[in-house]
């Protein structure tokens, strides 16, 4: 079986684990080469993974005529724009969440991608996270009867460095966090999330509000058929990497992720008398690969992939309606209008 030849745009740490896993862990795969704008970077990656072609940019790339499909894992801000290139360029492609950070970047994304006629993926890696996936299969079943609550919580362990805030190329927490559990909110529950009411604070770290973002946020779900939900997104939580998911429903309920149960818990940042995760690719080390494994196996097969642009643009909708409650102090419609704004 001949391989599919792969590009990965952006050799960060999400981009070079992806990078990882193709080289060494999907069978169907070949890592032909990599891209990013960070010269050392790319070269020291090229290096490690014995990839013979590496590009300071996606259009370089997007030349190699051994790369059929891309992974797009590139700052926040160039997903849309990335998408619409490797579209035009004929290549199936796997983007990074968030699709994009406004409906009208998002619609445009879409647009290519039809016209062009490829294949795009959006990494919800969490739909192949074995815990959460057989808790779908058990809602799916029926076993928890019909869905009425959606609880979750997203803790990340370590305070972003300031940096990270002043580049401009990430979306805020709401879009480069919070947008996996709104993606959980609708395909969990199987039902759409009509409105939201957001509620945020940087009141542990205040220089972080002049670039727009917050540390904390909670944002509570009303759906199409009568549920109700609440996410729960935090920064620096510096006891463990925390993410936990609650659907509770007319015959039962489901806790996917949680900490061992005893008398007495202590967290803090030195520790606790448990074993806990630090940091998210650890964390779903087993739904990265699956995720990228399940999308060269759909070029393979040639079928369909199965977490679509449309389940993107539906999360990013709520996203941009939770941003516009924040910064509105009251509830706000979930609309898939492309001038749907903050």
């Amino acid at each position: 079986m001949k391989k599919i030849g792969i590009g990965v745009l952006g050799v960060g740490d999400m981009g070079k684990r992806h990078a990882e896993n193709l080289r060494r862990l999907v069978p169907g795969a070949e890592l032909v080469a990599i891209a990013d704008v960070a010269e050392a970077r790319v070269k020291k990656v090229a290096e490690e993974l014995e990839v013979a072609r590496s590009f300071g940019s996606l259009d370089a790339m997007l030349e190699c005529k051994e790369v059929r499909a891309v992974v797009i894992a590139a700052p926040d801000k160039f997903h849309a724009q990335s998408v619409i290139a490797a579209a035009k360029a004929g290549k199936d492609i796997l983007c990074e969440k968030p699709l994009a950070l406004t409906m009208a970047d998002a619609y445009a994304a879409l647009e290519a991608v039809s016209k062009a006629g490829v294949r795009l993926q959006v990494g919800f890696m969490r739909h192949y996270d074995p815990a959460t996936a057989a808790a779908m299969k058990r809602i799916e079943a029926g076993e928890i009867g019909t869905p009425l609550i959606f609880k979750s919580v997203g803790r990340d362990k370590d305070e972003p460095p300031i940096a990270a805030y002043q580049s401009g190329v990430n979306g805020m927490i709401l879009y480069n966090s919070t947008i996996h559990d709104f993606d959980l909110a609708r395909w969990m529950m199987r039902d759409e999330v009509t409105e939201v009411h957001t509620y945020a604070t940087v009141a542990i770290r205040p220089e972080v509000a002049q670039y727009g973002d917050v540390v904390a946020c909670t944002v509570n779900l009303r759906y199409g058929n009568g549920g109700i939900g609440n996410i729960e997104s935090y920064v620096q939580a510096v006891y463990a990497y925390d993410v936990r998911v609650e659907i509770v429903g007319s015959k039962g309920a489901i806790f996917v992720g949680s900490i061992e149960k005893t008398p007495a818990v202590f967290l803090s940042a030195n520790g606790s008398s448990q074993m806990l995760e630090d940091h998210f690719l650890a964390c779903f080390a087993d739904a990265y690969l699956a995720e990228v494994r399940d999308f060269v196996q759909s070029l393979v097969l040639d079928k369909p992939v199965r977490v679509t642009g449309e389940d993107g643009l539906k999360a990013l909708a709520i996203a941009v309606a939770a941003e516009s409650s924040m910064k509105q102090g009251r509830a706000a419609k979930v609309t898939l209008e492309r001038s749907a704004t903050t």
